[in-house]
């Protein structure tokens, strides 16, 4: 199945130049871990919680004057659209990350699939299986 069918499209986005205050404000805002940083409709890095916990407050740094710039992961991982659920698995184990951009045929940022998002799915697909071996089994 393409993620573009699994991934969220409602992505919460910055540029580089927004503060970190700002990017915290919006991840509490829209109960969302990270943030996408985009230069136009091209996504550039992220920016998630733990960036902000990590290089600013146990680094000891003010968040004054820090932008996204500054805290943003700019090795990017993302992946197609029509890239498949497994591929995404892939990549978020073989990258170590939790959230993947899903791009679009122009590179544009067309969605965000999360390591909770396939989680849930993966849960809900026990849940159909489940049931099917539920009907099918004798009665104890």
């Amino acid at each position: 199945m393409p993620v573009e069918h699994l991934a969220r499209s409602d992505v919460v986005t910055a540029m580089t130049d927004d503060s970190v205050q700002d990017l915290a404000t919006m991840m509490d805002d829209e109960s969302v871990g990270s943030v996408v940083i985009s230069d136009g409709d091209e996504p550039v890095g992220i920016v998630t919680d733990r960036d902000l916990a990590m290089h600013v407050i146990a680094a000891g740094e003010s968040p004054d004057g820090m932008t996204a710039e500054d805290v943003m992961s700019t090795d990017l991982c993302t992946i197609d659209h029509d890239g498949g659920f497994y591929e995404a698995t892939e990549l978020m184990s073989e990258h170590g990350i939790r959230r993947l951009p899903v791009t679009d045929d122009d590179g544009g940022l067309a969605g965000i699939i999360t390591a909770d998002d396939l989680h849930e799915l993966l849960a809900d697909e026990h849940q159909e299986l489940a049931g099917v071996v539920q009907a099918q089994r004798p009665p104890y």
